[in-house]
């Protein structure tokens, strides 16, 4: 069997233009707001009791271990749908097992829980499982801004509103150090024993296969195919979700083209395991590439279905909902002088809605070359980009993948 070793961070999709102007995001929490967009509402009746709040300065299972703590719960019944962001001020629902016969409102209302303010509490029949969500709604304010590269920038935001992006894993899939997949491949490979904690399993697989999605994507990016289909691809329709067949041949192959063109439809790429299913044609062939090259007989991935059964990502990112506006005149402590133009930088709001699943710094990266003012190091850079810093950002949870539950 032939392996072979990725870098210590996933390759990013080929695309953005060399030259992008520096801007700075998570001066402060409220730089950078997210909000869930929840699948479905609690019923109002069962023993799952469901707590909307926002946090700053928390990570996700932090606050939900607090949260469950605050109601007398176990933290380990307790659930999610998406991680979010420690530096940001972040919304989003949890569930706590809870008996009927206990009042939760009482609980949280006496609770002390410093970063955390509860929105609304409600019953439902189960838990919150990770991938429960629509999405993600963002407000991010960018500063340090030449004001001399903003008209440019916007034009390049609002094509991104129109046609989407090619649909990246951020450096925040890699693991802190980046080399999560390095450890996982060496994991699959046999070279080392891998972890026994089945968490820790899931989430080095997951990288792995974010890893090999990435440079999938990166291939169909260089060729100019990662925002149309091809005769064989797995499309993924956005208005339900359903996976279908491209033909290899026929009329159909046309119909889907255009369909591709108006953004109804997108293109797949692998997050491989035992349970994916395979495209055809040339599509099939470059995915079956990237993976014997990796690790040699696709069948090795069969043992570690506990791990990752295996679904399909699109490899286009749909922004709906962008908009642009000036930024107030907060300063942005540590952010660099606009080359060129010291002291000038300027700043905008940018705000958009993406799907679960999808990074908003794999969308502003392809606009801006951006400086993580939260992170100890300087550099985010674009999103894969070696030696950027792995932030633990909006939503990581990916449909069919694992999180980090309490």
């Amino acid at each position: 069997m032939t392996t072979t070793a990725p870098p210590a961070a996933a390759p990013a999709a080929a695309g953005p233009p060399g030259d992008l102007p520096t801007a700075v995001l998570r001066s402060s929490p409220a730089d950078f707001v997210v909000e869930e967009l929840p699948a479905y509402a609690p019923s109002g009746r069962g023993e799952h009791v469901f707590v909307t709040f926002r946090k700053t300065g928390r990570t996700t299972p932090d606050a939900v271990r607090a949260i469950a703590l605050a109601l007398g719960a176990d933290p380990g019944s307790a659930g999610f749908a998406g991680m979010k962001d420690r530096h940001a001020i972040t919304t989003q629902t949890a569930s706590v097992q809870l008996p009927l016969a206990r009042d939760p409102a009482p609980l949280l209302e006496q609770a002390e829980l410093p970063g955390i303010e509860i929105l609304s509490v409600a019953r439902h029949d189960h838990k919150l499982k990770p991938g429960h969500l629509l999405g993600n709604r963002f407000r991010i304010t960018l500063r340090g801004i030449a004001p001399a590269a903003l008209a440019l920038a916007e034009r390049r935001l609002a094509d991104i509103g129109r046609a989407g992006v090619p649909n990246a894993f951020g450096p925040q899939r890699f693991g802190r150090n980046g080399d999560n997949p390095e450890r996982a491949l060496a994991w699959i490979a046999g070279r080392e024993r891998g972890p026994r904690d089945r968490r820790e399993q899931r989430l080095l697989f997951s990288a792995l296969q974010s890893l090999w999605f990435n440079e999938v994507l990166a291939r169909r990016e260089a060729d100019g195919t990662w925002s149309t289909v091809l005769p064989g691809d797995l499309a993924k329709k956005r208005d339900t979700g359903g996976l279908f067949l491209v033909p290899l041949e026929g009329p159909e192959v046309a119909d889907a083209e255009s369909r591709a063109a108006a953004l109804s439809i997108s293109a797949t790429g692998p997050m491989f395991g035992r349970k994916m299913r395979w495209p055809e044609g040339a599509p099939g062939a470059l995915e079956r590439e990237v993976l014997i090259a990796a690790i040699g007989d696709p069948r090795r991935l069969d043992a570690f279905a506990h791990a990752g059964e295996g679904t399909r990502r699109p490899l286009r990112l749909e922004v709906d909902g962008l908009a642009v506006s000036p930024a107030g005149e907060a300063a942005s402590a540590g952010a660099p002088e606009p080359a060129g133009d010291p002291g000038a930088g300027q700043g905008i709001v940018v705000s958009f809605v993406l799907p679960k699943g999808g990074y908003a710094t794999t969308v502003l990266g392809r606009v801006f070359r951006l400086v993580d003012a939260s992170a100890p190091q300087p550099s985010v850079g674009r999103p894969g980009a070696a030696g950027a810093p792995p932030p633990e950002e909006e939503d990581a949870v990916e449909e069919g993948q694992p999180s980090a539950e309490p």
